[in-house]
């Protein structure tokens, strides 16, 4: 009688543990090499802050070319070099800028770049999150970004993360030299207003633990508040040894159809009930950062 009652607690326990369904987590941790994609070193930033911190941003050149261009312009000038956080804004933004307000723009720079806030659909493939959005008419991924559509259209979504371009009011399309990272819940309202260049890969903890700006719109109101870059260098301008490389999980693989289910219905242990449901932002696209060789 006791074999046969252990033998039932083990048949058990094997039923629930099949039962579980694997957490995202899990998914990110067992997908095979053919599930990531690596950026391109060009199409990385590694912004460093005057405490020695690093924060490391891929550029999006597929929505904003010129816009991107701009800041990469002011990368190899070493503009971003003693520029300063000067916002930090809970819930919303953290924004930062070159050096000097009127620091001298590096050739071939465009002082005013076009609305670069949707671009055509044509030319990138969609996968669509088949799930209800309200900034948009369907929503999903595009190249290994969060993004909407209206089906002539495509544009980057203000996720969690995302770096888009400061500016004034329009006609003004901001240039490059004031940047912000969305540090809380999505600003979706902001989709299709503000020119997107990247986001964070690594490092979001750093600009999420600066102390919060006291002044309108979380601005610091005293420049000694303004916290400081040490420098920002494009990955493919450092030497190799010393050049992190990052890869992305491909929208297009079967590993992120399986963390999409995952982050949709969370049946993993934890769980209670599974919501059957989930927005475009909680569905952050997987990065990691693979060892130095």
């Amino acid at each position: 009688m006791r074999l046969l009652s252990l033998f039932t607690a083990f048949l058990l326990s094997s039923v629930t543990a099949h039962a579980v369904a694997a957490s995202p987590a899990d998914i990110i941790s067992h997908a095979p090499d053919s599930a990531w994609r690596t950026i391109p070193p060009e199409q990385l930033l590694l912004m460093t802050m005057s405490n020695g911190q690093h924060i490391i941003i891929a550029l999006a050149p597929d929505f904003a070319p010129i816009h991107v261009a701009n800041v990469i312009h002011l990368t190899r000038a070493h503009a971003w070099d003693s520029g300063a956080i000067i916002r930090t804004q809970e819930n919303y933004v953290v924004q930062w800028r070159v050096r000097h307000e009127q620091t001298p723009s590096p050739k071939p720079f465009i002082e005013h770049p076009p609305a670069e806030y949707e671009r055509p659909l044509a030319g990138l493939s969609f996968k669509a999150l088949n799930m209800p959005d309200a900034y948009a008419p369907q929503a999903g991924f595009a190249h290994e970004w969060a993004v909407g559509t209206d089906g002539t259209n495509i544009w980057p979504a203000q996720c969690y993360g995302t770096i888009g371009v400061a500016r004034g009011m329009p006609p003004d399309t901001g240039n490059g030299k004031e940047l912000y990272v969305v540090n809380g819940e999505a600003p979706r309202q902001l989709d299709r207003n503000l020119a997107v260049i990247g986001r964070v890969l690594t490092g979001m903890e750093y600009l999420n633990a600066l102390p919060r700006g006291t002044g309108p719109l979380g601005f610091y109101t005293n420049p000694h508040q303004n916290v400081r870059l040490k420098s920002v260098t494009l990955v493919s301008d450092l030497p190799a040894e010393r050049r992190p490389s990052m890869q992305v999980m491909r929208t297009d693989s079967p590993s992120f159809n399986d963390y999409i289910t995952a982050r949709a219905a969370r049946t993993d242990a934890f769980f209670v009930h599974a919501a059957h449901g989930v927005t475009l932002c909680n569905v952050p696209i997987p990065s990691r950062e693979m060892p130095t060789r």
